[in-house]
């Protein structure tokens, strides 16, 4: 079945994903509740294509991104991944799909073995799901460090002789060891400079064309979701507020939530920035251990309605290939709107 946003077939599903850690209290520790850092969490990935997720820190992204890929033991919900069935699969099952998902993390100092040469990180998948000869390992770890742009002759250095950029390099060529077709890249460019940053997405855009990779891309940097990502995900408190293709919701989102982010990304433009308004949401971001009743949004919303305290909205299509889960795009039985949508002008507030 072809993904109606792209027109491609989906290699990613997620079904209602829920990622609950429960919270201990008392002398005996007995559950007393729990932090709901993913909670109902749907949308299908395209094969070669990147879809961005983002939204404030601690709103349950890397999460997300993680519990995807079975690094943690999902509450619920279902994820598919190349037709087979991750979510619930043993674990020698698991361990075979390891090959097809792989990861790329934030911190490439903390993600990589300091007691390791270059040459072992990059070989250690190769060591855990392959039989090949030491020779060819060798090769395999020269080839990967060429197409990520290190030099060979650096494969025996430690981590530490590296710059922040190279060794987000050395993580990347450790997650292209095994011919992955996924690989979830978990806010990969946070912790480099700015001078950098752009280097590591266009090799991941590179990798991305010569490999046909399909890439999860965890940020909060917006300006850059929109130069890599095909679409884009907004997640807010545990759950996706809008899902869009990126030129549509960079020009006219829909969720009140995306309308805020995007009006804090600073504008170049002097003019342009004269002319646009910012959107300022007041009050802090409720905490996932105890959400609020019907939308998670509505403590901040500024086009807050009343329904909006006591249902949660759906989360649907409401244009093709866009989905967004917001009261304000209800609709009656004859098919008006229940509530008049936000402005889209450049300048309106809502």
């Amino acid at each position: 079945m072809l993904d109606a946003g792209t027109g491609r077939e989906p290699l990613v599903r997620v079904r209602d994903l829920k990622m609950h850690f429960p919270i201990h209290s008392g002398l005996l520790r007995r559950r007393t509740g729990a932090v709901k850092a993913v909670d109902g969490v749907t949308f299908d990935i395209s094969q070669g294509e990147t879809l961005g997720l983002v939204g404030e820190s601690g709103c349950g992204k890397s999460t997300c991104g993680r519990a995807i890929l079975r690094l943690y033991d999902i509450t619920g919900g279902s994820v598919t991944i190349a037709g087979r069935d991750v979510a619930h699969a043993g674990p020698n099952e698991l361990r075979r799909m390891r090959p097809t998902m792989q990861m790329v993390f934030q911190d490439p100092q903390a993600s990589l073995n300091p007691r390791m040469t270059v040459a072992r990180i990059i070989a250690e998948p190769l060591d855990e799901h392959t039989r090949l000869s030491r020779a060819e390992k060798t090769a395999r770890v020269h080839d990967l460090m060429d197409r990520v742009g290190l030099n060979r002759a650096f494969a025996n250095r430690y981590p530490h002789e590296f710059s922040g950029g190279q060794r987000q390099r050395i993580g990347i060529a450790r997650a292209l060891a095994l011919n992955p077709r996924f690989i979830v890249c978990d806010e990969p460019i946070a912790a480099l400079d700015v001078s950098i940053q752009a280097q590591v997405v266009n090799l991941l855009e590179e990798l991305q064309d010569s490999l046909g990779l399909t890439y999860l891309f965890i940020s909060h940097d917006l300006s850059m979701v929109r130069h890599i990502a095909d679409r884009v995900a907004v997640m807010y408190l545990g759950k996706i507020a809008e899902l869009s293709p990126r030129d549509d919701l960079y020009a006219d989102p829909l969720h009140p939530y995306t309308r805020a982010l995007l009006s804090a990304v600073p504008e170049p433009d002097p003019e342009a920035a004269a002319a646009s308004s910012r959107t300022i949401l007041t009050g802090d971001v409720p905490s996932p251990a105890n959400p609020p009743k019907g939308c998670n949004f509505c403590t901040r919303c500024p086009s807050v309605m009343d329904i909006c305290r006591r249902i949660d909205p759906d989360f649907r299509e409401v244009a093709p290939g866009r989905h967004v889960a917001c009261h304000l795009y209800d609709t009656t039985q004859d098919g008006r709107p229940t509530a008049a949508p936000i402005p889209t002008r450049q300048g309106e507030t809502p």
